[in-house]
């Protein structure tokens, strides 16, 4: 669904028709996992109310089933809407305190994510030194986990925007 990344922005690109189609093959789910793909699907197609909704559910589910992993990622992903929103300072409050828990759990993922995600939210805000640094950390983390090659190819690119960024205003 993602096929690429903005190279102002970072922000995903994407095939809106195959965003839609799993939107729509998800219908009224409303396990964890649904609700938290929703949100991610709406935060791309930039429905960003009806994704705070469904990230919401999905952060209570997660909240009363005790599974802490799973809190923790669904803390991260209602990070990401408030970046989308322009909540960059809350956003990234949440995606820093993401990224310690999931660095003292050993949750190699969640970790990535975060630092990966800390680095976008840095990068809006136009720390781009700091932004680097998070996208260093996270294509480390990432690299280090073997995640999947498209995740350590988008830290690779996040990085390399993020080091011409701090090159050029520092």
């Amino acid at each position: 669904m993602i096929t690429g990344y903005d190279p102002e922005t970072l922000r995903e690109r994407v095939d809106r028709a195959l965003v839609e189609s799993r939107l729509a093959e998800l219908g009224n789910g409303r396990s964890t996992a649904a609700l938290g793909e929703k949100a991610e699907l709406l935060r791309l197609l930039g429905r960003h109310g009806e994704a705070l909704v469904a990230a919401e559910q999905a952060f209570r589910l997660a909240h009363f089933s005790g599974d802490r992993e799973q809190l923790t990622a669904a803390r991260l992903r209602r990070a990401r809407i408030f970046q989308y929103q322009g909540e960059l300072d809350r956003a990234l409050a949440e995606m820093t305190a993401v990224r310690a828990t999931s660095a003292l759990e050993e949750w190699a993922t969640l970790e990535g994510s975060a630092a990966y995600f800390s680095g976008s939210a840095l990068f809006d805000l136009g720390r781009y030194t700091e932004s680097r640094e998070a996208f260093a950390a996270a294509l480390d983390i990432r690299t280090g986990s073997e995640a999947p090659v498209s995740e350590i190819e988008s830290a690779r690119f996040a990085l390399e925007v993020a080091t011409r960024q701090a090159a050029a205003f520092g």
